[in-house]
């Protein structure tokens, strides 16, 4: 059994419920298995999460964007992710990640730079979306692809809507990639 793992921190609940699509996609894989890690608010992971993602074959990130970077309780995930670092527990597993703003461009692709990075850091292998982008004038906003990246999946959310109210292309944009991840992540294991 392959298996992928969704770490995120979710501020106001947007980028969870991106979690739980992305984590939709991966779970329509046959052969994959699939849960997430939340980062709590304080920045905190459970006890074993390091054991966990150790163990995964594919790990994708999930933050909102905020202030054109990740949250700070990534950053501390991401800080203390130096211990397995230096063993290069990550070395040649899958990653990917995924990321929700309030503005439609927000500085987002900063925030999935800031998850490739930390992905070439610990010698992974980063997976994009694969998704041809929904540019033309016939485009709607809850086309897949609507937010046009290709690093990864990006979700936009009006600061003042609720988590119902996600659109549901980018919902749909994040099961597509989670289930083209887990699909990759299967590929490349050994038999």
């Amino acid at each position: 059994m392959v298996h992928v793992i969704v770490i995120f921190h979710s501020g106001y609940g947007h980028t969870k419920r991106m979690a739980q699509s992305v984590l939709g996609g991966v779970s329509q894989v046959e052969g994959v298995n699939a849960h997430f890690i939340e980062i709590d608010k304080d920045g905190n992971i459970p006890e074993n999460a390091f054991e966990i993602l150790k163990a995964a074959d594919g790990i994708i990130f999930g933050s909102p964007t905020y202030m054109g970077g990740p949250s700070w309780q990534f950053k501390k995930f991401a800080d203390a992710s130096s211990k397995p670092w230096g063993a290069q527990e990550w070395k040649d597993k899958i990653a990917a990640g995924f990321t929700n703003s309030a503005s439609i461009n927000g500085d987002k692709h900063s925030t999935l730079h800031y998850f490739i990075t930390l992905a070439m850091q610990h010698s992974m292998i980063w997976v994009g979306t694969g998704m041809m982008t929904a540019n033309s004038k016939a485009a709607t906003r809850n086309d897949i692809n609507y937010m046009g990246s290709f690093a990864g999946a990006m979700a936009q959310s009006p600061s003042d809507a609720s988590v119902d109210e996600m659109p549901p292309g980018d919902l749909e944009t994040a099961k597509q990639f989670g289930a083209r991840v887990a699909s990759i992540t299967k590929m490349t294991r050994p038999k």
